[in-house]
């Protein structure tokens, strides 16, 4: 049966995708639009340098974003390395709705992005080009001979410390340690939603690992690994480091997880614990997962403190930390379903 519209989203910066997506579902209209709209809104903005216009560019200095958008395992597109346009999920909505395929790559996906209409543009702002050259040139960049240099900086919640989003809304401080190298380095904007209708979509938008080896691709364009919904059983979106969540097609097991009669939180929490299980853990990892049911219960995971998840609903407007936290700490406050 139709319930009340929800909109989740991944950090603090959610808060204003949520915003947008709030404005489709609170006039009826669907979820589709309502993520996509949010992940608009985040990668329009150049102030964010994790993704779309403003994301930090790749080891050569040229900016890729990735995205992908999904209804159900029939309805759904990711677009990856795209390095000529902005706003992938819109693009993966095109490649969805006109085309029989499920992923479209580089220069492809570039070349059907202009054909759909959409226009070329320069990725890489002034900001993201000094940013870079700073990293080019500074030795403190370069630790560890496991990385060969390819270290991003500090992620979204540590960098800022302090951040506002809701329109109105006073400042709200977020706790977070800098010193800890997990919490420097994962920015994805994923975002899950249930319309008045009882629909549910989700969509993921990156420019990726900043600094990465040109080339590389991580989850959030990959169907089953950085989304994956089932009207039927649910809907997960994942943050972090993207290589453990390929190793273990993370979104999909969350939603079959909840398939096989798991809670939201209990299916969030699994998956955390098989990515410890199944993968080598180092002090730079995270992971943070979001997970949804039909019913509108939902819950959160994450591998380190510090990941947050944006709320929006006709009775909420908050921010806050992961449901469970599975390594440096315990169970945190949250919606535990």
């Amino acid at each position: 049966m139709p319930g009340q519209p929800i909109i989740l989203s991944t950090w603090s910066l959610g808060r204003r995708a949520n915003a947008v997506g709030w404005e489709v579902l609170s006039a009826g209209g669907s979820a589709l639009d309502a993520v996509e709209r949010a992940c608009i809104a985040i990668d329009a903005d150049p102030g964010v340098d994790s993704v779309g216009l403003g994301g930090l560019p790749d080891a050569s200095g040229r900016v890729s974003l990735d995205g992908c958008i999904m209804l159900s395992p029939r309805r759904c597109a990711g677009v990856c390395f795209v390095r000529e346009h902005n706003y992938p999920v819109s693009i993966a909505r095109r490649v969805m709705e006109h085309t029989h395929h499920v992923l479209l790559a580089g220069s492809g996906a570039d070349e059907f992005a202009s054909r759909e209409g959409f226009e070329r543009c320069d990725l890489l702002t002034d900001e993201a080009r000094k940013v870079w050259q700073k990293w080019k040139t500074d030795p403190a960049q370069l630790t560890g001979e496991r990385y060969r240099g390819w270290l991003p900086p500090r992620n979204v919640e540590e960098r800022r410390g302090v951040e506002g989003e809701g329109p109105g809304d006073d400042k709200q401080r977020i706790a977070a340690d800098e010193s800890l190298p997990h919490n420097r380095r994962h920015d994805t904007v994923g975002v899950l939603a249930i319309d008045a209708a009882g629909v549910m979509a989700g969509a993921c938008s990156t420019s990726g690992m900043a600094f990465k080896v040109p080339g590389r691709v991580g989850d959030s364009p990959i169907i089953g690994c950085g989304l994956y919904v089932d009207p039927r059983f649910g809907a997960a979106v994942a943050t972090g480091t993207g290589e453990l969540l390929m190793r273990t097609c993370g979104t999909f097991l969350a939603v079959e997880l909840m398939r096989s009669g798991r809670s939201p939180a209990q299916a969030a929490t699994q998956v955390i614990e098989r990515i410890i299980e199944s993968c080598d853990i180092v002090d730079d990892h995270q992971v943070g997962l979001i997970t949804l049911n039909p019913q509108g219960q939902w819950a959160s995971a994450a591998l380190r403190p510090g990941f947050r998840v944006a709320i929006r609903s006709s009775e909420r407007d908050e921010l806050e930390p992961a449901s469970r936290v599975l390594l440096n700490g315990g169970e945190a406050t949250g919606s535990l379903l």
